[in-house]
């Protein structure tokens, strides 16, 4: 009995394999690690050049680095700008198949090894550390490349803490984790080639995994793996034939309004150019808060006149919300990137016109406008606007100055 079901299993493999003969065809699987979200800084790395990209790459389908189950709710890493923002939406518009394929481990059980639910947002995120908000504070960031990570050299401090137990064992989960989880992010790859044998199949995840996943998908004989570079990068007239308003209103505000304006690390001339092609062609008062807010940084108007731009703006803008915010929960006051960006157009243009207000030291109207703002919240989200004020809008004022 056990040799004759050992045939028909063998029979039953090789019919299937004459009925779809495409399911020995090599895959090819092209790797391409990110930044999460530097796309939003980085001008050789930029929003367009990624979709530019992926067009150039046509691939039958697309992975993206978030579970299935997540990904069924429609549901994301706040963080991954590149994932919600442009993969999805292109592969969608393109008819490309999706590809889930990131591993967490279960809340409980990051409870256990970490003492919190490691995607729990505190009340008020912190200054610094573990949740704080998304920034890239060095110059290099705003060099990056779209083929970083192709170059094994960028990758080698992660290499060497992935090798390197932790001196203390139970201070290990952190490096144990990652590599349990990039081998199933590996296997699930693995999965969705076989799934479009004989295609073409990117990966769009973090750059930290790349090189793992690599090396495991390696010895899979089905399996050709491809270095992003080896397309070429896209030309000019790609990424420009992929631009978005979406994408260059993003640009602006993640480097405008949100923490990384505090940096001082912003390529102010991206940020122009994103900007640019806007200015004129659409009136509104997104762009004309988004504007004021570049020409005071660049220190081509004063304190004074962007006050009375941000008024003006905020007279006009009625009900306007922003075009793209990256809130995820929209009953809190803040996004991943910024204290206030779940504010509307008016309630930022005012909010913009109070910290210059405390600037030059017109501490009274300052609060005007701050007390004029609480009243529209109740809440978690007045708890969140009055705690991020003072660190971010008021925070070179006396406490005692300040209602």
């Amino acid at each position: 009995m056990k040799k004759l079901l050992v045939a028909l299993t063998l029979l039953a493999s090789a019919s299937a394999a004459a009925a779809n003969p495409a399911a020995d065809a090599k895959t090819t699987v092209i790797v391409l690690g990110v930044d999460h979200a530097a796309q939003l800084v980085s001008r050789q790395d930029s929003p367009a050049m990624l979709t530019a990209f992926l067009a150039r790459a046509k691939p039958d389908a697309i992975c993206i680095e978030r579970s299935p189950e997540a990904f069924a709710r429609n549901d994301y890493y706040e963080f991954t700008y590149e994932v919600q923002d442009v993969v999805v939406p292109y592969a969608r518009q393109q008819g490309i198949d999706l590809c889930a394929m990131d591993w967490t481990p279960p809340s409980e059980d990051a409870k256990l090894g970490f003492g919190m639910d490691l995607e729990a947002v505190p009340e008020l995120r912190p200054a610094q550390g573990f949740q704080q908000f998304l920034s890239f504070p060095q110059p290099a960031q705003l060099k990056r490349d779209l083929f970083h990570a192709d170059d094994p050299g960028n990758l080698e401090r992660i290499t060497q803490w992935a090798s390197t137990p932790a001196k203390r064992a139970q201070d290990d989960l952190p490096r144990r984790l990652y590599l349990y989880r990039t081998y199933l992010q590996a296997q699930r790859v693995a999965a969705a080639a076989r799934a479009h044998a004989g295609g073409t199949l990117v990966v769009v995840v973090g750059e930290f995994h790349k090189q793992d996943i690599e090396s495991i998908l390696a010895g899979d004989q089905r399996i050709v793996l491809v270095q992003p570079s080896s397309l070429g990068k896209p030309d000019a007239g790609e990424v420009s034939k992929h631009d978005r308003t979406q994408y260059r209103l993003a640009i602006a505000s993640f480097n405008l309004l949100g923490v990384q304006a505090d940096t001082g690390n912003v390529d102010l001339e991206f940020v122009h150019d994103a900007l640019q092609p806007l200015l004129g062609r659409q009136n509104t008062a997104e762009i004309a808060l988004l504007a004021t807010r570049l020409d005071l940084l660049d220190g081509r108007i004063t304190r004074r006149e962007a006050i009375e731009r941000y008024r003006q703006a905020a007279q006009r803008a009625g009900t306007e919300s922003f075009t793209w915010n990256g809130v995820k929960d929209a009953t809190r006051i803040d996004s991943y990137f910024d204290p206030f960006g779940n504010l509307s157009v008016r309630q930022r243009a005012l909010l913009e016109a109070a910290r210059e207000l405390y600037g030059e030291g017109n501490i009274d109207e300052a609060e005007k406008i701050r007390a004029e703002l609480a009243g529209q919240f109740a809440g978690r989200k007045r708890t969140q606007l009055s705690g991020y004020w003072d660190r971010y809008v008021s925070r070179n004022v006396e406490p005692a100055q300040r209602r």
